[in-house]
């Protein structure tokens, strides 16, 4: 068997840092991890070519090879997704699909022609597929209601990969969440059980990228990193002596709940082993909103507090926000603004609620007759309104949203918070930073210097002065913080395209007031 495996291509958005990659000379932030480990669950007598499509799309002389297309996606390769699979249809190509959008709304892979779906976790369906190939079936369906005992999971393809055109590589550890937070669909696609792979079996993957040559940041894709905390701290006690026997070869990132700010020994263990930076889902600093949503865990202390521990360990914050949960009160994104400058989150993720398909904020909202028909499932972009109808009017709330994500990637703001989260973050040793691939770390610094202390009058003055603060007081954080910065140049071109997209659905610029038109919409809500 001849298979192609074909990741989308991302659309512009928060996470897609255009301009950072196009300054760095790289093409994605980071591989798509589940396809390539898809690519070890297949049978090695198969000839496997892999495109990421963010990176090198496919070529007419792929499609002509191959007998069967195999993509992943999740919601936000929609577009891409589906046009991939119309056109192997029309060359005549077998198609099988798998990843958390099929998975979540398999309807729409069928609609648009695809002959396998491979849903759920792979380890569980993809030899349920490759049976069916053998019978010589030409269509199916394969779910597991079971979830894999991960220890299991084959070592993904690592070297099917062009490492040097990404920012970071990944592993995971883990999958599941211990939480029951109302709108995420993680719980329903690995449930609430985390399940975590073996301390050595993570370590061969490390071993394996690094004898594949990668040096650098390395995001370890886990959901919530600390869902299964003895087994974590297991790895971590392992990592720490391989970092120091390899010289600290990388610096890792990764997701976790705020409780990580409880676990003294879970923060001294992850600044040891080298991790820079963790993605925070903060939500709101609105204690009503987060007890609607069930985001109980983070109410248990104050979020404030929790943030300055964790910067105090080592790590560097990013952090996700929301607006528009049930019952939230006026002046909700002032509020959240208030909250990101007293903790210098330099790149907070504003978002709008969305009702994910298979989450409890879907069944509830679809009982109370909620959910706005003609958008089945959200489309995965922070700067769309949401698929319901909430409980105060979506002007206000895209008016809050427009202003908060305008003011807050300001480029002055932007850079201000940048500086103040690197003074206060508390580095445990000179290797506990960001790292950036050797070849390309020249040109940034002199994309960088080009950009914010030549070419920009309005920040020029402040990126010399606050270069200056972390060379005097802080070098050692200085790769972090020339990071950040780079960063900013992708965020205030998509404050601008966030800004954009609201005005287009509500017709009038919130920032201006100006209303063009009203909207069926507007008048719904």
């Amino acid at each position: 068997m001849k298979a192609l495996l074909l990741y989308p291509k991302f659309p512009q958005s928060f996470w897609s840092y255009d301009r950072f990659m196009e300054i760095a000379g790289l093409k994605a932030v980071i591989p798509p991890l589940g396809i390539i480990t898809v690519a070890a669950l297949l049978p090695q007598d198969w000839e496997i070519r892999f495109r990421d499509r963010n990176v090198t799309c496919e070529t007419e002389a792929d499609w002509a090879w191959c007998d069967l297309v195999i993509i992943s996606a999740m919601i936000v390769h929609k577009p891409d997704f589906q046009a991939l699979i119309r056109k192997a249809v029309r060359l005549g190509k077998s198609v099988a699909v798998g990843g958390p959008y099929p998975t979540s709304v398999p309807q729409d892979a069928l609609d648009a022609g695809a002959h396998f779906l491979i849903l759920d976790e792979g380890e569980m369906t993809v030899p349920k597929f490759l049976e069916a190939l053998r019978q010589g079936e030409t269509q199916g369906i394969f779910r597991s209601i079971d979830k894999p005992d991960v220890t299991q999971s084959p070592m993904p393809r690592f070297d099917l990969l062009k490492q040097d055109a990404y920012l970071m590589m990944a592993i995971q550890f883990s999958r599941g969440c211990p939480f029951n937070c109302e709108f995420c669909d993680i719980i329903s696609l690995y449930g609430r059980k985390p399940r975590t792979k073996e301390p050595d079996q993570a370590l061969a993957e490390l071993q394996t990228l690094y004898d594949l040559g990668w040096r650098g940041s390395l995001f370890i894709v886990d959901d919530n990193f600390i869902g299964n905390q003895r087994n974590v701290k297991r790895f971590l006690r392992e990592l720490v002596p391989w970092m120091e026997q390899h010289n600290h070869p990388f610096t890792f990132i990764t997701e976790a709940s705020v409780n990580l700010a409880e676990d003294d020994e879970m923060l001294q263990l992850m600044g040891e082993a080298g991790f820079y930076a963790v993605f925070l889902g903060i939500e709101t600093p609105d204690q009503d909103s987060l007890q609607v949503t069930r985001k109980v865990q983070n109410t248990r202390n104050p979020l404030i507090e929790a943030c300055l521990k964790i910067n105090e360990a080592g790590l560097l914050i990013y952090a996700g926000f929301i607006l528009g949960f049930d019952g939230e009160r006026s002046g909700a994104g002032d509020r959240i603004q208030a909250f990101i400058e007293q903790t210098s989150i330099p790149q907070p993720m504003l978002g709008i609620l969305q009702a994910l398909p298979n989450t409890a904020l879907w069944d509830r909202l679809q009982r109370e007759q909620r959910l706005i028909e003609g958008t089945n499932h959200a489309t995965g972009d922070l700067n769309m309104l949401m698929n319901f109808v909430p409980t105060r009017p979506i002007s206000e709330i895209a008016e809050e949203y427009v202003e908060g994500f305008w003011t807050l990637y300001e480029p002055q703001n932007y850079l201000r918070r940048c500086l103040q989260q690197c003074l206060k973050i508390r580095l445990k040793s000179k290797e506990q930073t960001m790292q950036f691939p050797l070849s390309k770390g020249l040109r940034l610094i002199t994309q960088i210097i080009w950009h914010q202390g030549i070419r920009r009058p309005e920040i020029r003055g402040q990126f010399w002065h606050q270069l200056w603060i972390i060379l005097l007081h802080k070098p050692q954080v200085l790769n972090m913080y020339l990071g950040l910065c780079a960063a900013g140049e992708h965020f205030w071109e998509y404050r601008a395209l966030a800004r954009e997209r609201i005005t287009q659905q509500i017709g009038y610029d919130p920032l201006e007031h100006s209303r063009v038109s009203e909207p069926e919409s507007v008048l719904i809500h």
